[in-house]
């Protein structure tokens, strides 16, 4: 199955349905008061966390998620039926981002977590809502707003306990094959792994999961070979497994190892705080015993001598990487602890121009008013009776629009268009 890692598309959440103007008409009640319904709200698109999955794959040919609209209010006060939400599951691990601004909306790494990437809109508001003592016949309502609706860009970074690195062909493919149940594809050339690899590895009755990444060469931390694309992934994982080839004598395996820490520190330098195991492979290809010990000696760290394919040594191994992967979750448990309250992401709307009310000049006796602000107070307020003609002038006058066109110079007979509303200015200079 082909791995799927990073994708982009678009979503769109329910509009919030529209509110009436009804009043009521039964027998003997012939002035029957204000009985228009609120609209119901709009469905949201939301993504949920499956622990079953490992790709993005049944996203890739997804163009647009688009949740249902709130119904409309109706009368004798009777609510719409709000939309229904959208619940699309993804893989644990998986980062979704806003394309345009690259904020993060959420950060999914638990099973069955929620997390609403659009909101729907809010249903309108009924005549009945408006009812008071001054004015017991209101022919007042409110359009429901609209959903959000922009495109995300979802990531997929590995959830793994392991990570198994090192230079193409140092036999990570075949170690993961004998000790789990996963069967990667393995020959003998650079970049047989072409995509990760997960498996589940058991030590006595303890399990953790163990993720084959494809090898780095040096520039990777530059987008050189499979670069980039992968080393997104090491950054899950609690433990680092240091694979090194030792089979060949005219390496300078010291080396090699240095090349893989720095294209890690180029990256990101958070990388080799974590935990780490050298591991040298391929030992029964090798006569002399001495190549290891002196490894151990130029990196002053135990190292763990194997052979992946006949198997030999492999347990230490396994009990060192199970003993370290139970570790860091017991500390990531007291940092938890530590930090009752902590929210790991926030979306939030940083474009300040969308608060803003722009009034200006587009031609001759021609106005415009524009601005988020605007545009949803328009939506919400549809021109439909006198009395919402009314307080829609109200909010505009509350908003400054008057002042500032006045400011500015408009001349009683220009036309200003506000939203999709065109108006003509009444007023004497």
């Amino acid at each position: 199955m082909k791995f799927i890692d990073l994708i982009k598309l678009k979503v769109k959440a329910g509009k919030g349905g529209d509110g009436i103007i009804a009043f009521r008409r039964e027998l003997y009640v012939p002035k029957g008061g204000p009985s228009g319904g609120d609209g119901g709200n709009g469905g949201s698109v939301v993504f949920v966390g499956d622990e079953g999955l490992n790709t993005l794959l049944d996203l890739r040919k997804t163009r647009e998620i688009t949740a249902k609209a709130g119904e409309n209010g109706k009368p004798k006060n009777m609510h719409g039926k709000n939309g229904t939400s959208v619940l699309i599951k993804v893989p644990l691990g998986t980062i979704v981002k806003n394309a345009k601004t690259n904020e993060v909306i959420a950060d999914i790494i638990k099973h069955k977590q929620e997390a609403v990437i659009a909101k729907g809109g809010i249903g309108g508001r009924g005549n009945a809502k408006f009812a008071s003592s001054t004015n017991r016949v209101p022919k007042i309502s409110e359009n429901g707003t609209l959903g959000e609706e922009f495109e995300i860009i979802c990531e997929l970074k590995l959830l793994a306990n392991a990570g198994l690195i090192g230079l193409p062909n140092a036999g990570k493919s075949t170690f993961l094959s004998v000790v789990s149940a996963a069967k990667p594809v393995i020959a003998d050339y650079p970049f047989t792994t072409l995509d990760p690899q997960l498996a589940v590895v058991k030590v006595h009755d303890d399990s953790f999961v163990i993720a084959d990444l494809p090898g780095l060469i040096a520039g990777a931390s530059d987008g050189k070979g499979l670069g980039l694309q992968f080393l997104k992934h090491i950054e899950r994982c609690q433990v680092l497994v240091h694979m090194i080839d030792v089979s060949d004598n005219s390496s300078d395996h010291f080396l090699t190892y240095q090349l893989i820490i720095q294209e890690l520190s180029k990256y990101n330098k958070n990388i080799l705080k974590k935990p780490e195991i050298i591991v040298a492979n391929k030992i029964d290809k090798i006569s002399d015993s001495s190549i290891v010990k002196k490894l151990e000696k130029q990196l002053k760290k135990p190292v763990f001598a194997i052979s992946a394919l006949n198997k030999t040594d492999l347990k230490p191994l396994l009990e060192e990487i199970n003993r370290l992967v139970k570790q860091a979750d017991i500390d990531k448990e007291e940092i938890a602890q530590e930090m009752q309250e902590h929210t790991l992401y926030k979306y939030q709307t940083k474009d300040k121009s969308e608060l803003e009310v722009v009034v200006k000049k587009v031609a001759a006796h021609e106005w415009e008013v524009t601005g988020a602000t605007i545009k949803k107070m328009a939506q919400k307020n549809p021109l439909n009776t006198h009395q919402n003609i009314l307080l829609f002038q109200i909010k505009l006058q509350d908003l400054g629009v008057f002042q500032e066109l006045r400011k500015k110079g408009i001349k009683k007979g220009d036309s200003v268009k506000i939203f999709n509303y065109d108006m003509i200015w009444e007023e004497e200079n």
